[in-house]
């Protein structure tokens, strides 16, 4: 496949990057603010993937106390975000192998400032055309305007497009979305929850864009 027919958009949190530590010690840092101590890792890791007030409302915080939590929970995470955030194993690769037979973009409900002080502080930011985050849409996935709206940044027409992300909403998106979902193993979703949405699940990302440069 050559890259003027393929366009390939990547999740973040669980594809390509491992910010457990950083996220896991933000959310506990705003629910002990809040009185909400006692909320297991588990628990939390469980609904990443979703947007922040999705997460703490599931939780079990107030409607009126949930955008006070994740206020908090930004002021924690941004100065901790890029010592306490790591690649997956075969991320650099992937993306640099993705970039030299496709076109690239970020698709995540990260918040998009966020995403692209990690993506630089990674060095990986200039192979991406177009980087989409939570405070560039309305409707965060499953919803397909995420994936819609990063493909407005590329020629669409004849191209092949893949999303690659560790979770049922990254699917569901890209189904709604009429895109391939491709699952990844790397991240916070079960290979049942995958399962359910796509038949094409790798290890890791790296993985996946193998598959698809051999297609």
């Amino acid at each position: 496949m050559g890259e003027d027919g393929v366009i390939i958009l990547f999740d973040l949190d669980g594809t390509l990057i491992d910010s457990t530590e950083a996220i896991l010690e933000s959310f506990h840092t705003s629910l002990d603010l809040h009185g909400f101590g006692g909320v297991s890792d588990e628990q939390i890791k469980a609904l990443i993937g979703y947007p922040l007030d999705i997460m703490f409302a599931k939780i079990g915080v107030e409607s009126e106390k949930v955008w006070s939590a994740v206020d908090a929970y930004r002021e924690h995470y941004r100065p901790i975000s890029t010592q306490k955030t790591v690649l997956l194993e075969g991320a650099s690769e992937a993306v640099k192998l993705a970039s030299s037979f496709a076109e690239l973009g970020v698709v995540t409900t990260k918040t998009a400032l966020y995403s692209r002080e990690l993506m630089e502080h990674f060095l990986l930011m200039d192979y991406f055309k177009t980087l989409v985050g939570k405070e560039d849409v309305t409707n965060p996935k499953p919803h397909p305007e995420p994936i819609l709206k990063a493909l407005e940044a590329f020629k669409t027409q004849d191209k092949q497009i893949y999303m690659i992300g560790d979770t049922k909403l990254d699917l569901l998106s890209a189904k709604s979305a009429g895109v391939k979902g491709l699952g990844v193993l790397s991240g916070y979703g079960s290979r049942s929850s995958l399962e359910e949405h796509t038949d094409i699940i790798f290890d890791n990302a790296l993985d996946a864009v193998r598959y698809l440069n051999m297609m």
